[in-house]
């Protein structure tokens, strides 16, 4: 979430609310990440559980959060135990011991609104202090194995991951993909939740069935969010190849030199968006490791992505037959 998507959403939401009291918390159980999550904040956009024995705990009340390391619309300040991110127009977030999230809304925002940060960077962040590989990407199954489509913003990759589930393929996270790199063998991908967020423009060529699209959030956010009622792949598999996405005339697969691998892996990684405070203590030598890892073990290609919405199912086939070919001679 950017400062000024921070800032257009306060005005609305805090005028729709003034006079409303806080309703009462319910803990709800939820999936995610192979995680069990109980929260004080309603998340319909996670698989719920059974009660049981947490793995995350979010509580809503007071943070008191220290004076902030950056200026504007986003604050964060990161500390070996505890990390705080603020959103003053929405609210502040503190995680403990990567078990933990403490959340403490602005005034007049409810839980839609919390979520939106609450499951990007902040849930990012606690899983990477969890020794995970985050990657600001999208992840879908196909096969046995599972793709990831990086790129720049406006890239593609939800567009694409959403051809991809329309063709048959499911789901395995969308915005924040999480990896497992603890075992000798190939990084396994994490199932993240069944939501895909797509641009009106995406949605409507895309059309992707047996999803509840949910309503926005605030006017002010363009893309959408289409809760998958099927398409969802719920268990981890081997990451086969990363796709990293660019716009171009045609759909065209491409591989990506050695040499730039791993500033690729490093510059998609989703801590990267809060510099070099995130990677303290042994953090920073652990995720050079793991980017270096999964850039080593993993194929890196460039794909070019049509400007077209109608020209996708090209780079759905290539994708197909590009990842089939690396089955065989694995």
């Amino acid at each position: 979430m950017t400062a000024s998507t921070a800032a257009l959403i306060a005005t609305t939401a805090q005028d729709a609310a003034r006079g409303s009291g806080q309703s009462a918390r319910v803990r709800r159980f939820y999936k995610a990440y192979g995680l069990t999550i109980d929260s004080e904040v309603a998340l319909p956009e996670l698989e719920p559980t059974p009660p049981a024995a947490p793995d995350i705990v979010i509580a809503v009340g007071p943070v008191d959060v220290p004076r902030p390391d950056a200026e504007g619309g986003f604050a964060f300040r990161f500390g070996s135990t505890r990390q705080y991110l603020s959103w003053p127009a929405v609210g502040s977030f503190m995680i403990t011991d990567a078990a933990r999230i403490d959340v403490d809304p602005a005034s007049g925002i409810d839980d839609p609104l919390l979520a939106f940060p609450l499951l990007g960077p902040v849930l990012a962040l606690l899983l990477h202090q969890r020794g995970l590989l985050i990657l600001h990407a999208s992840a879908i199954a196909v096969g046995d194995g599972g793709v990831i489509f990086m790129g720049d913003k406006g890239a593609g990759k939800s567009t694409t991951a959403g051809a991809m589930i329309r063709t048959g393929h499911r789901l395995l996270s969308d915005d924040v993909v999480a990896l497992d790199l603890s075992s000798r063998g190939r990084p396994m991908i994490l199932p993240g939740f069944p939501q895909l967020k797509l641009a009106a423009e995406a949605a409507d060529a895309i059309r992707i069935g047996q999803a509840e699209v949910r309503p926005p959030v605030h006017p002010q956010i363009e893309k959408t969010q289409h809760r998958l009622r099927e398409g969802f792949s719920s268990a981890p598999v081997p990451a086969a190849r990363i796709y990293i996405l660019q716009r171009g005339a045609r759909a065209e697969i491409s591989q990506l030199p050695g040499a730039g691998a791993l500033p690729a892996v490093i510059k998609f990684s989703y801590v990267t968006r809060f510099g070099r405070l995130a990677l303290g203590g042994d953090l920073a030598s652990t995720h050079l490791r793991h980017c270096a890892q999964l850039a080593g073990t993993i194929g890196i290609r460039r794909l070019g992505v049509p400007t077209g919405l109608e020209r996708l199912e090209g780079a759905v086939a290539l994708i197909e037959s590009d990842v089939a070919a690396g089955a065989r001679k694995g």
